[in-house]
């Protein structure tokens, strides 16, 4: 069972965030976070998917992703990631959709993101549409996407 909820910036639940998007994202690239690009996500959406554990009393972080407004109309999705144990299941699509709940909740019109080349196809089969060229981001070929909400 999948548990999706806002992130408290700061708490142990924002730690155990920060070191999964470290495995996913930054390791592999050779890539640490610094406490000043970490300090920017303070005033950010922040969103986790959790299920139960082995003991079915706590729950664990197995995917997350962070919003970050641009303006009044548009929310960034930045920093998606989903345990390598739990990829290929239908989370990160979860994690999406619950991502565009808060985005609307909160009053945005347009999600947009920075996505891999790699990951643009499973973001086209949710409705996001590539705009512009590709560019290179921390290393790696992106695209920007977006969708209207």
């Amino acid at each position: 069972m999948l548990h999706f909820r806002i992130i408290e910036y700061g708490s142990c639940d924002y730690q155990d965030m920060v070191a999964l998007r470290d495995v996913i994202l930054r390791k592999p690239l050779g890539l640490t976070f610094t406490p000043d690009y970490l300090q920017q996500e303070i005033s950010d959406f922040l969103l986790g998917c959790y299920t139960k554990g082995n003991d079915n009393d706590k729950e664990i972080l197995i995917g997350c992703c962070i919003l970050s407004p641009v303006d009044e109309t548009t929310i960034q999705l930045r920093q998606m990631a989903v345990d390598q144990a739990y990829q290929g299941r239908g989370i990160g699509s979860g994690i999406i959709s619950f991502a565009e709940q808060q985005a609307v909740q909160n009053g945005f019109t347009t999600l947009m993101m920075h996505a891999r080349k790699t990951a643009a196809g499973f973001y086209e089969k949710l409705g996001y549409k590539i705009h512009g060229n590709e560019f290179t981001e921390v290393g790696i070929a992106h695209y920007e996407m977006m969708k209207a909400l």
